[in-house]
């Protein structure tokens, strides 16, 4: 990237910048690596603090070769970002876009405008720099931990714009024979509720309980998959767990095919109605996360939307919040 994509790093940093992004002095020392979602993530670093991946992104591990490479670095100084960004989500973080990428800066209201982190990045989401202001971390008195909600949330949701794959809010179920079932809802739709009453009554595994990749079971990456899942060939889709879990704290590096997907909603009676492909497509991306600062990017959700609903029933559940909310399922499945 060009010196205007890491406005305010120390002089040091913009004149490696100028003579290229990926030209470093040493070699990094540590190294780890995540998978979510089939997106195989590399860290590396001069300090082992430094690519930790933490206990929520632990059970995640994986040796996979990598589809993205961060570099982590330690800067002693990061300035506000002086342009105007292209999204801002009021709080937490900002992104920035130059001629060669995308800026993300990361924030915490006892440091105001300064970031304590910024991630440089290319336009593939292939190859990154992760710059841990030093400022920072002498006055927390602690080390800041590199891939923290919502960085690494954030680095998978970007890169699946690169891919035929999307992130939802759902829910995953998945049965003793290896298929599975999807219910997606907003916040407070009754997701954390459904895996309750799911794993009371059912042997079921749960992928997780408010986030699931989904992506086209012919271009699906091999991994920790259930083994003993129906032949694929039978079916379309296959959804993945991820470590962003909601109230259930259920969250899995595990996928499963998908043989149908429920759009959650409270209601009276457990009332199945089964969605025409356009509604079902709006519903969906309703309760997706896309990047809306680039129109490819919705553009390429939509147009993988329709490949699901294509490939899997899509229902509106009204359900209520009891055992018979899971009947219902198991008698349609049967």
């Amino acid at each position: 990237m060009t010196a205007s994509c890491c406005s305010g790093e120390a002089s040091v940093d913009a004149n490696r910048e100028s003579a290229g992004m990926w030209q470093r002095p040493t070699a990094p020392q540590h190294r780890s690596q995540f998978r979510i979602g089939g997106i195989s993530v590399e860290l590396s670093g001069h300090h082992a603090a430094d690519v930790e991946l933490g206990p929520q992104l632990e059970p995640f591990r994986s040796n996979h070769p990598s589809d993205v490479h961060v570099e982590v670095e330690r800067v002693t100084h990061l300035a506000a970002g002086n342009r105007r960004p292209i999204f801002d989500s009021g709080s937490t973080w900002r992104l920035y876009r130059s001629d060669s990428g995308f800026q993300f800066d990361f924030l915490a209201a006892i440091f105001g405008e300064q970031p304590i982190k910024r991630l440089l990045v290319d336009f593939q989401f292939r190859r990154a720099r992760l710059l841990l202001n030093q400022e920072c971390t002498a006055t927390l008195g602690h080390a800041i931990e590199p891939l923290a909600y919502p960085l690494d949330e954030l680095l998978i949701m970007h890169r699946l714009t690169q891919e035929n794959a999307i992130e939802l809010h759902g829910c995953g179920i998945v049965s003793p024979d290896g298929s599975g079932v999807l219910f997606v809802g907003h916040s407070g739709a009754g997701k954390s509720t459904t895996t309750r009453l799911w794993t009371v009554r059912e042997r079921v595994e749960v992928l997780s309980d408010d986030r699931i990749i989904l992506r086209p079971a012919h271009e699906a990456r091999l991994g920790r998959s259930n083994r003993n899942s129906r032949d694929d060939r039978n079916y379309r889709i296959r959804m993945y767990g991820t470590p962003w879990h909601g109230e259930a704290m259920y969250g899995s590096p595990a996928d499963a095919p998908i043989r149908a997907i429920f759009i959650l909603e409270h209601g009276l009676g457990n009332r199945l109605t089964e969605l025409a492909p356009g509604d079902a497509v709006a519903e969906l991306f309703a309760r997706s996360f896309v990047p809306f600062h680039q129109h490819e990017y919705v553009e390429a959700a939509l147009q993988f939307l329709q490949e699901v609903v294509a490939g899997v029933p899509c229902y509106r559940y009204r359900f209520e919040p009891n055992e018979s909310a899971v009947d219902t399922i198991l008698k349609m499945r049967d």
